[in-house]
């Protein structure tokens, strides 16, 4: 009779453990926790990528002092700025006689780089 009292003990216990374990489970394969798991897997992915970006920045930063040392670049507050953009003036072939000019900028702006249109 001992026995019998064991294995029933046993296994209600076993049915207990493995009921809780199958829930668990399924309560993590809900709409809703698969989409908070997802959300804060993206956020961790985003802090390493942002960590990631800081270093190469900083690496950067240290090669071009390097650099800048080596060629003998002066890169501090004090330097002088970059000359400003010379202007052209031109004549408006159009309207010679009443001496209007028009102004064309020598040097080219430079264009920003869109990475979206890379294709």
């Amino acid at each position: 009779m001992f026995r019998r009292t064991f294995w029933f003990t046993a296994g209600a216990a076993a049915g207990v453990w493995a009921t809780t374990k199958v829930n668990r489970k399924l309560k993590q394969l809900t709409p809703e926790s698969l989409a908070a798991q997802a959300a804060n897997k993206a956020i961790e992915t985003g802090h390493r990528l942002k960590d990631f970006a800081l270093d190469i920045r900083d690496g950067m930063a240290e090669r071009e002092a390097e650099l800048g040392e080596v060629l003998g670049l002066r890169d501090h507050p004090d330097a002088e700025l970059p000359a400003p953009p010379r202007y052209a003036v031109i004549e408006s072939p159009s309207s010679k006689n009443d001496m209007k000019t028009q102004y064309k900028k020598t040097q080219y702006k430079k264009t920003q780089y869109n990475r979206n249109e890379d294709h």
